[in-house]
């Protein structure tokens, strides 16, 4: 891809959407921690001094990932709740259809994860005031349509549906780190049997977290 100057706002809301579009391959290809600088800028087709025109660092353009990207899932989710939860059942019956759905909708989605596991520790270092305040500020309006979407199918969570979102969210980064296993741990599995009690699979160990905490939370009686 060959870039002629931007000399127009759309030409540069182009550009900045190339750079996006770019990533997001890449993030298909490679985990957060290998997206460098300079092979995005190699594989849209600028230097990186002009890639730098548009965001800051390699940071910002992944911050700005997570949220267009936890944007596009949320409203997945949406459908996906009001599909399979029994508007009807019981609460605990409910409570676990809902960590069910949400435990396979993220571990579905690899990227996602890997952006919510790199977000505290790297992509909101090396970026500006301005950068974080903004990406913040988008952050606290997914959070506010995730919390609506567990009220609205498990209203029993009260003012505790914040709260289990953002830690479901801090969650799935945090375990999506141990899948997929390293060559290295697949053949200590193999060599010794008995270690396999320690693989971890991403849905099933959400699932069990989401469900347990959600138990946990609901009024009793």
């Amino acid at each position: 891809m060959t870039f002629q100057r931007a000399r127009s706002d759309e030409q540069r809301e182009i550009r900045r959407r190339a750079i996006l579009d770019t990533a997001a391959e890449m993030l298909d290809e490679m985990p957060v921690a290998e997206v460098s600088l300079n092979e995005l800028s190699r594989r849209v087709g600028l230097a990186k001094s002009n890639v730098l025109r548009y965001f800051e660092s390699r940071e910002a353009v992944l911050l700005e990932l997570l949220d267009a990207s936890l944007e596009t899932w949320l409203a997945e989710l949406a459908d996906e709740l009001t599909a399979g939860i029994e508007a009807q059942a019981a609460p605990e019956v409910r409570a676990g259809q809902l960590a069910e759905i949400l435990s396979r909708s993220l571990a579905g989605r690899g990227v996602l994860c890997d952006l919510f596991g790199a977000q505290g520790g790297v992509l909101e270092h090396n970026v500006s005031v301005e950068v974080v305040k903004r990406h913040k500020r988008s952050s606290l309006t997914r959070l506010a349509a995730m919390t609506e979407l567990m009220r609205r199918h498990l209203p029993e969570l009260g003012d505790q549906a914040q709260l289990f979102c953002l830690m479901s969210l801090v969650s799935a980064g945090a375990l999506s780190a141990y899948v997929p296993p390293p060559p290295s741990l697949l053949a200590a599995y193999a060599d010794e049997p008995a270690l396999g009690v320690l693989r971890l699979d991403l849905r099933d160990a959400l699932r069990d977290s989401f469900t347990s905490t959600l138990l946990g939370v609901l009024p009793r009686g």
